[in-house]
């Protein structure tokens, strides 16, 4: 039989390690990456590729469903489907887009001043405009196509 001394210590300690157990289950907030993709969602090097992002997010830490959510739109390489996909994922309000090609890269900076974007697969960034300069991060001017 417990003691009223045992129970109480029992009954403090809990309520001492209460907060605690409460704030590791809170976790920290789920992080949210919009990707656009100019491919089909068939396309097997699309695929490949998202595959090796998610791996490499893996490998940090990031999990899709845990502490991560990943919104995937694919444009299937037509441009008004590229750029309505790049006003959606805006309107999500994501930590920050992913793009891939120039297309989706320049549809998601139309959609949005506020998001960061990173791009890949792009050729010349500071030629078309996206950036003003590779040698150091630095604010992004809108593109003179979509001016």
């Amino acid at each position: 039989m417990m003691r009223r001394r045992e129970f109480i210590s029992l009954l403090g300690g809990a309520a001492a390690a209460w907060p605690f157990a409460a704030r590791a289950q809170q976790g920290e907030r789920m992080r949210r990456i919009g990707v656009l993709m100019p491919l089909a969602e068939d396309d097997p090097e699309g695929q490949s590729r998202l595959r090796a992002f998610v791996q490499g997010l893996q490998q940090l830490g990031w999990t899709d469903g845990r502490n991560l959510r990943i919104d995937i739109r694919w444009g299937a390489g037509d441009a008004e489907r590229i750029r309505r996909y790049a006003a959606e994922l805006a309107a999500l309000a994501p930590d920050v887009v992913l793009s891939a090609a120039s297309a989706s890269t320049a549809a998601a900076i139309e959609a949005t001043r506020t998001v960061p974007i990173v791009f890949v697969n792009v050729a010349d960034p500071v030629g078309a405009g996206y950036v003003n300069s590779l040698a150091r991060s630095s604010p992004w001017r809108r593109p003179s196509a979509l001016s």
